[in-house]
């Protein structure tokens, strides 16, 4: 087995262990009862099951969307599709045990826009394939969060994303208002260099690859071709998103560590979520390689998943970076947050014949520090 083959193997690996405890009881309706919920606020537990099933689908969509050619990974992927449909029918029935909280407070109004951007990732597997009835569920679920006005910042593209998520969906009830502010506000925190505003001014952290850019480009994916003025934005917004890969693959440091800044750092590696995302699109810089994005990512996954403390006893994650550390977690953090990290594994959408998945390259900080020919760094201008 070479060692392509085995990097793939190893995010296989990977992603079922962080997605297993979460799927197979949800789908058995037994996530409240199971789920610990490890949180500085204990008010958190009734949002933290929501933030497990919806991040967690948003990673895991592209994989679960595509057939996949050996047979082993197949069956994994057709047993978790199908766990998934069996989670978003618990998740929204009102009758099951692990019906999740849509209606009160905020933080539903987060969790449901990582589920609408699940079914926008994966519309067949995860929304043709339902049931009628379960439709309607999700459907019901996600209008529920219309009666709170989201913050304004990067919160504006919540409550885009779901109703963009409705507009796919055929509900003629849509809101494009709330999709042409969240836009129109973006465009206007536009900072420079590939990096929005989380609101009108920088802040130091993962939010632009956590939230805003991987959001931007689904949601204008989605709706461009209804108002001419939608559609001149999707070429800006995916030039920036490419010059902020480059950021990103450029912080990934030659021991596959990364800068510990800003808050929700314990999502760990669904910092590169929009990394992970131009990569799955194929639209990569020209100076950087496929392969070397592979080699990079792996990297920063080995170095998290290795050190103990990452996981409870039991295989749900634990709050921290680099094994448990609770200290890291802010007020909003528990342990529905943390399986943000799955965003890194949107890679597994490309076959494993892509380029992606094919041949060894080191990083850039790996050819840098260690004295070889590296491209040189330019800012984007536009």
């Amino acid at each position: 087995m070479n060692a392509e083959q085995t990097d793939r193997q190893y995010w296989i690996h990977a992603l079922s262990r962080i997605a297993e405890p979460v799927l197979a009881n949800m789908a058995a309706r037994t996530l409240k009862e199971r789920m610990p919920v490890e949180a500085i606020d204990s008010k958190r537990a009734r949002f933290s099951h929501l933030e497990a099933i919806g991040r967690l689908l948003a990673g895991l969509a592209p994989w679960l969307e595509r057939e996949q050619v050996h047979a082993q990974e197949e069956r994994l992927r057709q047993r978790y599709a199908d766990l998934a449909r069996q989670a978003l029918d618990a998740a929204t029935a009102p009758s099951s045990p692990d019906y999740c909280n849509f209606g009160y407070s905020m933080q539903p109004i987060v969790d449901a826009a990582f589920l609408a951007q699940a079914l926008l990732r994966a519309p067949n597997e995860l929304w043709e394939k339902l049931d009628p009835s379960v439709k309607r569920h999700v459907v019901q679920a996600l209008k529920q969060t219309r009666s709170r006005k989201p913050y304004a910042n990067n919160w504006l593209l919540f409550s885009a994303m779901i109703e963009t998520a409705l507009y796919r969906m055929g509900e003629s009830d849509y809101d494009p208002m709330r999709i042409d502010y969240a836009l129109k506000q973006h465009e206007q925190w536009y900072l420079g260099d590939g990096v929005y505003g989380d609101g009108p001014r920088l802040h130091n952290d993962y939010y632009n690859s956590f939230v805003i850019q991987p959001m931007l480009i689904d949601i204008i994916e989605q709706v461009r071709s209804l108002y001419a003025d939608w559609k001149v934005l999707r070429a800006p917004i995916l030039e920036r998103a490419r010059r902020y890969a480059v950021i990103q693959e450029r912080m990934i440091s030659p021991e596959g560590t990364y800068p510990v800044i800003g808050r929700s750092i314990t999502y760990r590696f669904g910092a590169f979520h929009l990394l992970a995302q131009i990569a799955l699109r194929q639209e990569l810089d020209p100076t950087i390689q496929p392969a070397q994005v592979r080699c990079a990512l792996t990297a920063v996954i080995k170095r998290v998943l290795a050190m103990p403390g990452t996981f409870d006893e039991q295989g749900w994650l634990t709050i921290g970076l680099s094994g448990h550390q609770p200290e890291l977690g802010e007020s909003y953090i528990s342990t529905g947050s943390l399986y943000l990290c799955a965003a890194v594994f949107l890679p597994l959408g490309l076959t494993a014949d892509n380029a992606f998945w094919q041949g060894q390259a080191p990083w850039t900080a790996q050819k840098a520090w260690g004295g070889a020919s590296t491209p040189i760094d330019h800012a984007l201008r536009a």
